[in-house]
């Protein structure tokens, strides 16, 4: 099932916030607030600033949010660098409302603990991974939160590849419906894969083949070229019969490589390598850095980027192509100068965006953060907040979480 076939447009195969009369409602909204700190305080609010949207539509229309997120992998319920009452300023500031924390998720008290919320206001439960029940999909766990709410809202889709109990388990207790950051990643999804404006180029970056296989030949059938980026080109590389030094690569999936290239002719998808690399002897910002030809690396030496010719011909590519999808920097863009071409190349796409020449769509693993660093976040059709969920929906899998939704709009069509 592809993703076009599966989620359609974005409200055709769950319901929204629309099918719903909401005044007075309470709505148990399962949103993604897994944000990273530093000292003690929110260093990337992205996800926070994203469920704003659906939080600040069932304020204005009287309904009361109760927001249930996972926050880091806690051990133990008494992790309390995991507990979720850190957030509640960053939540206040972002969503304009107090905020006020219930430390727990679970007990059959649950709902007296909640207690009558004051018009205006968000109850925020604990750290849903406090509970084993979360990630065991236990349908007790899921009736104690269902028992809090009239509808269930899930605007967690980068949790949906997950079956926990907040995203499967709870959708069959109540009714249920996608809040609006679900449906943009959705809808951002079926216009990425299922009928593109071409040529369709696919960027594929990041350190490994190992964990984008299925991604790597999903893309490899749909696009008209692919072009292979990060740690991952340096196996391709090694397939061909480069040298690479000292660089990151995956030997046991040299083979794997080879395969995917050998399919390239029978599915009419170009395949795009580096022809120049730099090279250092250490990942360090000092390591004096220079560019060689691919077939030129020392035996001492790491490649940690793509050169300037490989850079000029993707620019080019992207020139000529209709539709960019993105997922995986070209080189170790977390360490300067090693984020040359990332930048040079996403700049090149937000311009290309700008003009309307293209649409571009990006997410998954480094990606958000690679392009956040070249400040042009806002200048793609859409960046995905999502990991794993985006890029399985982009492979093609049916993810929990929209199944169960499907599941549960089939239930309350049937009941009317």
């Amino acid at each position: 099932m592809t993703p076009g076939e599966s989620t359609g447009a974005s409200s055709d195969f769950a319901d929204t916030l629309d099918s719903f009369d909401l005044p007075g409602k309470s709505v148990l909204v399962r949103v993604d607030l897994n944000v990273p700190m530093r000292d003690g305080t929110v260093s990337d609010d992205t996800r926070i600033r994203r469920a704003r949207t659906t939080v600040r539509e069932l304020l204005d229309k009287g309904a009361h949010p109760i927001l249930i997120s996972h926050f880091g992998r806690p051990k133990s319920a008494d992790e309390m660098s995991c507990s979720l009452e850190r957030l509640v300023p960053s939540l206040e500031e972002a969503f304009g409302a107090r905020v006020r924390f219930v430390g727990t998720s679970a007990g059959t008290d649950l709902t007296s603990r909640i207690g009558m919320m004051p018009p205006g206001e968000i109850t925020l439960l604990e750290n849903l991974r406090f509970n084993p029940g979360e990630s065991s999909n236990c349908s007790s766990f899921a009736s104690e939160l269902a028992a809090t709410a009239h509808i269930y809202c899930n605007d967690a889709f980068s949790a949906s590849h997950r079956k926990h109990a907040s995203i499967v388990a709870i959708a069959n207790l109540l009714p249920s419906c996608m809040g609006r950051l679900f449906q943009q990643e959705v809808t951002a999804i079926h216009a990425a894969v299922s009928q593109p404006s071409r040529p369709l180029v696919s960027i594929v970056g990041g350190a490994k083949i190992s964990t984008k296989i299925s991604l790597l030949e999903s893309l490899l059938a749909r696009s008209d070229c692919l072009v292979v980026g990060g740690a991952m080109a340096n196996t391709f590389l090694l397939a061909n019969g480069n040298r690479i030094g000292r660089s990151r690569a995956e030997p046991s999936m040299i083979e794997t490589a080879r395969e995917i290239l050998r399919k390239v002719e029978s599915v009419g998808c170009r395949v795009v390598l580096p022809t120049d690399v730099v090279v250092a002897q250490k990942l360090q910002q000092d390591s004096a850095p220079r560019s060689l030809n691919v077939e030129d690396c020392p035996d001492d030496l790491m490649i940690l980027d793509i050169g300037p010719g490989s850079v000029a011909t993707i620019r080019g590519i992207l020139e000529g192509c209709k539709t960019l999808f993105w997922n995986g920097p070209f080189g170790a863009f977390e360490c300067p100068p090693f984020d040359a071409a990332t930048i040079a190349l996403a700049n090149v796409a937000a311009s290309l965006t700008r003009s309307e020449r293209i649409k571009s769509f990006a997410g998954g693993g480094d990606t958000a953060a690679a392009l956040a660093c070249a400040g042009v976040v806002d200048d793609f059709s859409y960046v995905s907040a999502a990991g794993g969920a985006f890029l399985e929906a982009i492979e093609g899998s049916d993810l929990p979480g929209m199944a169960a939704l499907r599941k549960s709009r089939q239930a309350r069509r049937e009941n009317r």
